[in-house]
């Protein structure tokens, strides 16, 4: 029998029991509707924590200062320089570090309440963990490299922003306006960022973290009110804060409890000529390690490295593998649990099939005896069963589509759906259409056509 005459005789045969036709299809509209909303947010999800991820570090190579890490708990940061090295009071001690040669930085503090350059930034002849050979110059030729995408020069500090009566100690970034190109999760709450000419110029202006922005100014807007760093007057220009629904602002969280500058501006006033790092973004993570090669083969020349000595500089890489190949992917999870939804409706199709074998026993009994063979049958039932999933999941195609879009709406999370998924929706309809109806079609194709004719 042709595949058209069946699916006319299979929706004529429906329409005979509407109201058991109507709520079989519900069941199926709910089964697949839930798939397509549970992929959706799934999906969503997973681009919103592989973003964060990304914004986290996930393409992000930072290139330090010195072959080895300080973590430094006084004043001044930097994270380049033992911090018992030098004291004001107690003088030079067998670690303490010589003026660099090539630039004299150290001015006596007259002008500005600071550190010295030489308690941030150590000598290159101190030793290769305090190494401070990074510059600008270092940084500009780095943006040459294929597939670099971003990079911000980097100077750090924790310092005390004050305004008016109200004092709070911070951490300070020196840095580049590309910076929050680097830091995807990242928005203006008010203001902007630092501009080129701003950069270009060393201009004394702020961006404000929102924790640092709360604790200075409550809830005030401070763009165009003045800090002090260094008992230097600074121009608040920005705050910034997330987008982020993985990760809340919090004091001490060294991006949004901070303050920002350019990078040159650090430089004028702290007369310096050097970085703390250097922070670089790829176009694509597959091109992660390549790159780190590639810089540290050019930092290695720039610095003048022959091949018998270690680097003055350390190259590393914060990406999450782990969070990227660990556990069970989340919207498969999701697609499974609202599978029991599917799993329901599938028992729904074959309650109403084997139903309707019992009810047309006679009808059957007649197709047989005026030459209807038993695959007939069997396809004919088949076909009855993939027709009430397919109605059941266009329509609950349509519903996953509304609900998707009322969550990313009301909710405020973020969902995604691929034309992928929407195939996949309507092949499982399908599937679950013609595996919960095959038994039904099965035992109607067995029936004796003399015992079915003679059924009331």
């Amino acid at each position: 029998m042709p595949l058209r005459s069946s699916f006319t005789i299979a929706i004529r045969a429906l329409r005979r029991n509407r109201l058991q036709t109507s709520l079989t299809i519900v069941g199926m509209t709910i089964g697949v509707a839930a798939v397509l909303a549970m992929i959706a947010i799934g999906t969503g999800a997973e681009a919103a924590i592989s973003d964060q991820i990304r914004a986290a570090g996930m393409n992000l190579i930072v290139v330090t200062a010195g072959n080895y890490k300080v973590k430094s708990t006084d004043d001044y940061g930097g994270g380049a320089v033992e911090p018992s090295a030098w004291h004001p009071k107690r003088g030079r001690t067998p670690f303490s570090f010589r003026l660099i040669a090539f630039h004299p930085e150290d001015d006596p503090m007259e002008k500005h309440d600071h550190p010295t350059a030489r308690q941030r930034l150590g000598d290159s002849e101190a030793g290769l963990g305090s190494a401070a050979t990074l510059t600008a110059a270092d940084a500009q030729a780095v943006r040459g490299i294929r597939g670099v995408q971003y990079v911000a020069e980097g100077l750090h500090q924790n310092v005390h922003v004050v305004s008016g009566e109200k004092r709070w100690f911070t951490r300070l970034h020196g840095t580049d306006l590309q910076l929050p190109q680097i830091r995807r999760a990242w928005t203006l709450r008010d203001g902007r960022f630092f501009t080129a000419r701003e950069q270009s110029r060393a201009e004394q202006v702020v961006v404000l973290g929102t924790v640092a922005a709360e604790r200075l100014f409550g809830a005030d807007n401070p763009i165009g009110r003045t800090v002090a760093i260094w008992k230097q007057p600074f121009r608040v220009v920005g705050v910034v804060t997330t987008t982020s629904w993985m990760v809340a602002p919090a004091a001490g969280d060294d991006q949004f409890d901070a303050v920002y500058m350019p990078f040159t501006t650090v430089h004028h006033l702290l007369n310096l000529a050097k970085l703390n790092d250097i922070t670089i973004t790829a176009a694509s993570t597959g091109e992660v390690s390549r790159i780190m090669a590639d810089v540290t083969k050019l930092l290695r020349a720039r610095h003048g490295i022959t091949d018998e000595k270690p680097d003055d500089f350390t190259v590393t890489t914060q990406a999450r593998q782990a969070l990227a190949k660990g556990g069970m992917p989340m919207t498969a999870l999701l697609a499974c649990i609202a599978g029991v939804s599917l799993l329901v409706g599938g028992i729904g199709i074959m309650n109403i099939m084997l139903l309707s074998v019992t009810e047309r026993t006679r009808e059957i009994g007649i197709r047989r005896s005026v030459g209807a063979r038993a695959r007939d049958v069997r396809a004919q039932f088949v076909v009855e069963a993939v027709a009430l999933s397919l109605l059941g999941g266009l329509v609950g195609i349509a519903l996953g589509f509304a609900a998707s879009s009322s969550i990313s709406q009301y909710l405020r999370w973020s969902t995604s759906i691929s034309p992928a998924a929407v195939v996949l929706a309507a092949g499982i309809a399908a599937s679950v259409g013609i595996f919960f109806g095959w038994y039904p079609a099965r035992q109607a194709a067995r029936l004796d056509p003399i015992q079915s004719l003679r059924y009331e």
